[in-house]
């Protein structure tokens, strides 16, 4: 298995990643659900936490192929074996996702986790026969083989905080392998490609939240009494996802993976705009709940479940990609507008104030370009 040359030219995506990605979209989808029903029922600290978990095991995974992908896919029929092996595990995980959230039952998660981490070992069992990478490809291989025997001993723990420090540790665990790895020889990847894989799977979590707008225009067709108030909300949740995507495309995220360091900030921040992606999906069925009178939550708590992914999605984009490739007048607005974000419960209308500070943002974005994009297409 010999490593991909990572100055490739028109190195995309390829078809068995974007085969790969759909698996996750089945995922994230119930996830998202899953947050939604337990925050409309009020039970808030438990559904954030289970959703944290939960997509903890998705993220990790995802993007452990992803790296290793940019760096070896040799798209031979082995390779392509066990990555449908690791899209199995995917499906055993999202199976497990229900009863993770409503009886704090991770058996089956842990054991879909696991059938993605073993074939993610043989993948860098592999990559160890590539000489100059053979020793930071064996800490890979041994790292994850351990902490897999010591997520099912985690199962053997007692509910509530015991368990949580237990995860707590696992997954620090888990996100220390690349840095500890990495310093046996780096492995390369190519800045590209990594970071379309990050903008695909981005556009992922983006299409959940289309599909709450979609549900918004359902339930007004059924609900006469609330239709102008679903109506309005569809059309809001269009506007703040199309700001949301004008956001993560504006930077040039390939300058952001230029070394170690950098790349491990931005792989592991993306755990945060990930799950905020997600979750706001989740926030906009909530706000539907409560215009239809089905949800436990008031007015103001069902508006804090939709900024506040909003507000994590956009500060997390700013820090990553935004903040090293924007003027001064980028680096003002689009963390001070990230805030503003969360002035929103205030207001009686669901979500018009977001809609009107993204459309804002995106405004400056459109008058301001990224510091050096002009001298990169002369370049190019």
């Amino acid at each position: 298995m010999r490593p991909r040359d990572p100055q490739e030219p028109h190195r995309a995506a390829s078809p068995l990643e974007l085969f790969f990605d759909l698996v996750f979209v089945v995922a994230v989808s119930i996830a998202a659900v899953q947050l939604h029903h337990a925050l409309t029922e009020n039970h808030i600290a438990d559904g954030i936490v289970s959703y944290l978990m939960v997509f903890f095991g998705i993220w990790w995974a995802w993007m452990n192929f992803t790296w290793f992908a940019t760096s070896f896919d040799t798209d031979d029929w082995l390779y392509r074996v066990l990555t449908v092996v690791q899209m199995a595990g995917v499906l055993v995980l999202a199976a497990g996702i229900e009863p993770a959230f409503t009886d704090k039952d991770y058996t089956v998660v842990v054991v879909g986790y696991i059938v993605m981490r073993i074939a993610m070992v043989a993948q860098w069992v592999r990559a160890s026969r590539s000489p100059e990478h053979r020793a930071a490809a064996l800490t890979y291989a041994a790292g994850i083989t351990t902490i897999q025997v010591l997520w099912l001993l985690w199962l053997l723990l007692p509910g509530g905080p015991v368990q949580y420090i237990g995860f707590f540790v696992l997954a620090v665990a888990e996100i220390a392998i690349p840095v500890v790895a990495e310093r046996n020889g780096t492995t390369p990847w190519h800045p590209h490609h990594i970071t379309e894989r990050y903008g695909l799977f981005t556009l992922i979590l983006l299409g959940e939240s289309l599909l709450a707008s979609s549900n918004a225009i359902i339930e007004a067709l059924h609900d006469e009494t609330a239709l102008a108030p679903l109506i309005s909300i569809s059309v809001l949740t269009l506007v703040v996802t199309a700001s949301m995507w004008w956001i993560y495309f504006w930077p040039p995220h390939h300058r952001a993976i230029a070394s170690l360091g950098s790349s491990l900030r931005y792989g592991y921040m993306h755990y945060f705009i990930f799950a905020a992606a997600g979750a706001f999906s989740a926030g906009i069925e909530v706000e539907i709940d409560v215009l239809t009178h089905h949800s436990e939550l008031g007015d103001i708590a069902a508006s804090f479940t939709v900024t506040v992914p909003i507000a994590v999605f956009v500060l997390g984009v700013w820090f990553i990609a935004i903040k090293d490739n924007a003027d001064r007048v980028v680096n003002t607005v689009v963390p001070v507008g990230a805030l503003l974000v969360l002035l929103d419960p205030i207001i009686p209308i669901p979500i018009t104030l977001t809609a009107a500070v993204m459309v804002l943002i995106v405004a400056v974005l459109v008058v301001r370009r990224p510091l050096g994009t002009e001298h990169e297409k002369l370049a190019a």
